[in-house]
């Protein structure tokens, strides 16, 4: 386990950057995660226990400084660039118009991070969307050696499994731009529900603490690279 003090240097830095390229907003105090709230039928707002779960977990595990709430964000809000890092999850189709995919890539080229946690049911439209974000840079199947898992906690062979979808392992998939992880994807898994309160999914106490590890490493990671 790593102590992510020099992290809070880096997230302060990115924040004021990002914040910098928004026209109006005030950044909430502290690090938040927006919620994406994105068109084309499926449930942006799944799971909604698991944010506010994560954010209480860094709060108490880390030392980065942590708001009360997650946030919620359209792709064509100028507020896009005051968070760091965006979350994304559903069952359903995901569409972005050609004007949301290049405020994404924006925002991603300006140091900002995607977390994407397939719930289910979003796999085909959310990769067909990000080829219209990032044409040239594909998502690729990350080893288990990259820096995500063992940002905080190790995970040594990749995403702990939380839910049976489609049979066989979870994948963690990456999107870099420019030599950068830009987004993560979270596939045949099911982070988010792992995150939720216990009793929505009645999951046992270690799937749980390992989602919340594995949410814990996927922040601390998006704050220091």
């Amino acid at each position: 386990m790593r102590n992510p003090t020099s992290t809070l240097l880096v997230l302060v830095l990115v924040a004021i950057l990002l914040a910098s390229s928004a026209s109006h907003g005030e950044a909430p105090r502290g690090l938040t995660i927006a919620q994406v709230k994105y068109r084309g039928g499926g449930d942006w707002y799944a799971n909604p226990t698991a944010l506010p779960n994560l954010l209480s977990a860094l709060r108490e595990r880390t030392e980065i400084e942590v708001a009360e709430r997650p946030l919620t964000v359209s792709l064509d809000d100028e507020e896009l660039y005051l968070y760091p890092i965006l979350h994304m999850t559903g069952h359903g189709k995901i569409s972005l118009s050609d004007q949301e995919a290049a405020n994404l890539r924006a925002y991603l080229e300006r140091g900002g991070f995607l977390w994407a946690d397939d719930n289910y049911g979003m796999d085909r439209a959310f990769r067909a969307e990000m080829r219209k974000v990032f044409p040239d840079d594909p998502l690729v199947e990350l080893p288990f050696d990259h820096g995500i898992y063992r940002s905080f906690y190790e995970f040594s062979d990749g995403l702990p499994k939380i839910h049976e979808h489609d049979g066989g392992p979870p994948h963690g998939y990456g999107i870099f731009h420019d030599g950068r992880l830009v987004v993560f994807y979270s596939f045949n898994t099911d982070i988010g529900d792992g995150m939720e309160d216990a009793e929505v999914h009645e999951d046992p106490p270690e799937k749980r603490e390992a989602a919340l590890r594995m949410g814990v490493n996927v922040v601390v990671y998006a704050l220091s690279n």
